[in-house]
């Protein structure tokens, strides 16, 4: 009986755990602040605006300088097909050669061959002959077939005394040693200046074209006595020139 009554106490108790009243609920843990992430954002912003500021003051003073297009060897000037202009911020730990500068610039010339692609400043160029000691430039206005296609600023080439016809003659008349009608004036001549075709000067006339060589002074006489008479004729060659 005893055990009957307990069991029919308990019938209507819920068999669940007794859940807290809204009176009991329990406290809940503060949110944790990080100070440290805080900071770091703000230093982030302002870095950021930072680094916006330097750009807008830098695209605001820049310069218009001289960019070289076109390989400029050592001695020689520049043209106007050989730069353009551009746009960089101004430095005045560097001394670039203004855009506005360019008719000055033309009367300089190349201390050092100038690759191109380089943007000009002023430790490129100087007044002064920047030849070697015992070399010579000499100036040649050539008919078509008196040199080679391609002809270009470096090149290596040797110049041959030819007759009107185009035919090699059989000695030199300029005091160099000859053993016979196939020496040349020149062994070895390295092209210093060749028209690039884009502007009608470079030209002499409509058949000739102007080109420099740079040569041991011995040959310079000889090499220019054949090119004042149109007798002079250019074969590339190995080597480099020097």
């Amino acid at each position: 009986m005893k055990i009957q009554e307990r069991t029919g106490a308990g019938a209507g108790r819920s068999a669940g755990p007794a859940q807290p009243s809204a009176g009991d609920r329990l406290p809940t843990a503060p949110r944790e602040r990080k100070p440290a992430l805080a900071a770091l954002a703000v230093l982030l912003i302002l870095l950021g605006a930072l680094g916006a500021t330097t750009l807008v003051l830098q695209a605001g003073n820049r310069i218009e300088v001289i960019k070289i297009t076109q390989e400029i060897p050592a001695g020689a000037s520049v043209t106007k097909d050989d730069v353009t202009s551009v746009l960089v911020a101004d430095d005045d730990s560097i001394h670039y050669i203004k855009w506005s500068q360019l008719d000055a610039l033309k009367k300089l010339k190349a201390v050092s061959t100038i690759p191109a692609g380089a943007v000009a400043v002023g430790e490129m160029f100087g007044s002064g002959s920047t030849l070697a000691a015992g070399k010579a430039t000499v100036g040649l206005s050539l008919k078509e077939g008196q040199y080679p296609a391609g002809l270009k600023v470096g090149d290596v080439v040797a110049a041959y005394r030819v007759s009107s016809n185009g035919s090699t003659t059989t000695g030199s008349s300029s005091g160099t040693s000859s053993s016979g009608g196939n020496s040349p004036i020149v062994g070895q001549a390295k092209v210093s200046y060749v028209p690039d075709g884009k502007s009608s000067s470079d030209f002499v006339s409509s058949t000739n074209l102007a080109v420099t060589l740079t040569v041991n002074s011995d040959a310079a006489a000889a090499l220019a006595q054949a090119a004042a008479t149109g007798s002079v004729a250019l074969v590339l060659v190995p080597g480099n020139g020097n």
